[in-house]
């Protein structure tokens, strides 16, 4: 569905024409609303109806409106409720309070105070969730299977379900193994159509002749093989999410059909005559520079722009060392567990050896090596030599100047510097390197970051 779709909104009252107008000022601020005579007959449409809001008269016959908010409250993911009353006294509304109710008014209505609070109580209730979401996810420090509590994954995650709520393209960009297909499922998970079907194509792994066929589908006979019509990709997403990976390899004739489906949602599948209307939201990624290409004319220009309306671009695993470590234990603990394997830390060098290298293959890469370090590790502890041959490289090549120089600034002031100072400010040195991070700057110098906090207690020798 939609991520615009109406909130929906239940009226409880038993004056039949307060109701009706109470719905028709609903409906004209866009709003789904229906009207109940009693608690009862709304509590038995509740979980059909399943509203946002409900606004309840609180003298009711049978079931009140105080009882009625008591059933609400236990229920999971409840309704916020706007009491109503002719006979408002300031312990009514201090009792609708306590209750659950969120706000109290007094008959009569003024409409335009009523309309908006209402949506003062969307506008809560949205709020709400979202602060629960977020805490959900940094509790376990994973949203949607992409974990981290660093800051630029915090701005992701705040965008991927700002972004959910609409319904136009999103081009989510960023480095090989950045997690582009996990941003994607993320996305159809917190819009509106995640009860709708979420399907995913590699455009360069479907040979180029095959890849209309595979998006609109075709009819029966339509090329030699096919024996029978297929509805293809766009139908089947129909109601839900297409998520295009490395769309910049798609061919450009197929580029221009693309760009008329996501302008006015007709398809038309090879070897027919029938157009199909088809509703779908499309989500495009790509580890290339689709402006670069736009340039070269390998891409179209407009469609680039339509994939744009909103973007996404995945932070690389460098830009986050404060993830490193999190995610090297979660990837260690969990291969650990599915092989039983007996390893279950890491030593200092060869956490050093992983915060120095750079990972350009980013989160995939380190799951890699973490695969490899468990497969290869005999005891509990995790050294260098059980990571790949590239980390142990890698790291050395960039913790140690090649040139064997020693950087002028060590050696202001003093002819020949003690060993303890000398060591004071080469420690000062590579933390300035390291743009203040002591983490990184412990795994430059090949210490513990305890090593390095003592390091810096120490006074300087006179």
């Amino acid at each position: 569905m939609p991520a615009d779709r109406a909130h929906r909104i239940m009226i409880v009252e038993d004056d039949a024409s307060l109701a009706e107008l109470l719905v028709e000022e609903l409906e004209a601020e866009g709003h789904e609303a229906r009207g109940f005579e009693s608690a009862e007959s709304a509590l038995d449409a509740l979980d059909a109806f399943e509203p946002d809001v409900v606004v309840s008269d609180l003298q009711l016959p049978g079931i009140d409106g105080l009882n009625l908010v008591e059933k609400l409250r236990d229920r999971h993911a409840a309704p916020s409720v706007l009491m109503i009353s002719a006979y408002g006294t300031v312990d009514q509304a201090v009792a609708a309070l306590k209750a659950g109710a969120e706000n109290f008014l007094t008959k009569p209505l003024d409409m335009d105070h009523f309309t908006l609070s209402v949506e003062r109580l969307l506008n809560m209730r949205s709020l709400r969730h979202q602060v629960q979401r977020f805490r959900s996810a940094l509790d376990e420090e994973s949203f949607h299977g992409m974990e981290g509590s660093s800051r630029p994954m915090r701005v992701l995650f705040d965008r991927i379900v700002q972004i959910a709520r609409a319904d136009g393209p999103v081009l989510v960009t960023g480095e090989s193994g950045t997690g582009k297909d996990l941003v994607a499922q993320a996305l159809h998970a917190e819009s509106e159509r995640s009860n709708g079907p979420f399907l995913a194509v590699n455009c360069a792994g479907v040979p180029a002749e095959l890849l209309e066929s595979e998006f609109f589908g075709h009819a029966e006979g339509a090329f030699s093989g096919a024996d029978r019509a297929r509805p293809g990709l766009f139908r089947q997403a129909d109601g839900g999410t297409l998520f295009l990976d490395e769309i910049g390899e798609m061919p450009l004739a197929l580029q221009a059909k693309l760009l008329r489906a996501l302008q006015d949602g007709r398809i038309r599948p090879v070897g027919s005559d029938h157009e199909h209307q088809v509703d779908i939201r499309l989500l495009a990624a790509t580890n290339v520079d689709l402006n670069e290409k736009v340039a070269a004319g390998q891409f179209r220009e407009d469609l680039y722009y339509r994939l744009e309306t909103f973007q996404l671009e995945l932070p690389p695993l460098r830009e986050r060392a404060e993830d490193l470590d999190l995610l090297a234990m979660r990837f260690l603990a969990r291969f650990a567990a599915a092989r039983q394997r007996p390893a279950r830390h890491f030593s200092e060098r060869a956490q050093a050896a992983l915060h120095a290298y750079s990972w350009p293959g980013n989160v995939r890469e380190l799951r890699n090596a973490m695969e490899r370090a468990v497969t290869f590790c005999e005891s509990e502890r995790i050294e260098p030599e059980h990571l790949p041959e590239r980390v142990r490289r890698g790291s050395k090549a960039r913790s140690v100047d090649r040139s064997g120089a020693i950087p002028a600034a060590l050696l202001e002031g003093d002819l020949l510097p003690s060993l303890n100072q000398l060591r004071q400010r080469y420690v000062r040195y590579v933390i300035e390197r390291a743009d203040g991070n002591k983490r990184r700057a412990a795994a430059l110098l090949g210490v513990g970051r305890r090593t390095l906090y003592r390091w810096l207690e120490e006074d300087e020798p006179t």
